[in-house]
């Protein structure tokens, strides 16, 4: 009995040794998987090239799809002090193409007066793109068209009349009182014989 005895401790020794090296075992693993050697990658990339600025004058600025405010829509907006990567110039040098995400291709054109550059360099020169065509061509209806319009109505000119002829009237020597002596002439001859009876009174008289 004390021989059996012996044997039975020394296989309940030997179990629980099995069982504490399982147990172990396991810690260990948990703890190799819980410490990975390797190292985690992070990100640190920084913006290379050349770096524009919006004025500190002017709090907002229109982005357009083309160097031309005229010929390309506006697609966005640089606020007062905002940054930009620099991509390119324009073939005149007035206009600067900038990285600008969730537009077509993430670039827009700033007009070059109105942003500083920040950080020198020398740009590529860019060619305008091509100008976008319009969506449709405006038309005009006839029909509603003459409705806004007033009809003419189509009038006679004035036709000339020539005036009657103008008579000038003509006056004629008067053949009747040719041949009577003038008023002038018998007034002197009454005066006279008068003057001649006064000179007769006046000798009868001395």
């Amino acid at each position: 009995m004390p021989g059996s005895m012996k044997h039975l401790v020394l296989a309940m020794i030997t179990l629980s040794a099995g069982i504490l090296s399982m147990f172990s075992d396991s810690a260990q693993g948990i703890v190799v998987a819980q410490q990975p050697t390797g190292s985690v990658p992070t990100v640190t990339g920084t913006a290379t090239g050349m770096i524009v600025r919006v004025n500190q004058d002017l709090e907002i600025v229109n982005v357009y799809s083309g160097p031309s405010s005229y010929l390309y829509p506006s697609i966005g907006v640089l606020l007062l002090g905002q940054e930009a990567p620099a991509l390119g110039i324009s073939e005149d040098g007035n206009w600067i193409q900038v990285y600008y995400p969730g537009v077509p291709e993430s670039v827009a054109w700033v007009y070059g007066p109105y942003v500083t550059i920040i950080k020198t360099g020398r740009l590529p020169e860019i060619l305008a793109p091509s100008t976008p065509t319009p969506l449709s061509t405006p038309t005009i209806d006839p029909t509603l068209a003459a409705a806004f319009i007033d009809p003419v109505t189509p009038t006679r000119l004035p036709t000339f009349t020539p005036p009657p002829e103008l008579i000038v009237p003509t006056f004629l020597p008067n053949l009747e009182t040719s041949n009577r002596i003038p008023v002038g002439l018998f007034i002197i001859g009454l005066g006279f014989i008068g003057a001649f009876g006064t000179l007769i009174s006046f000798l009868r008289g001395r």
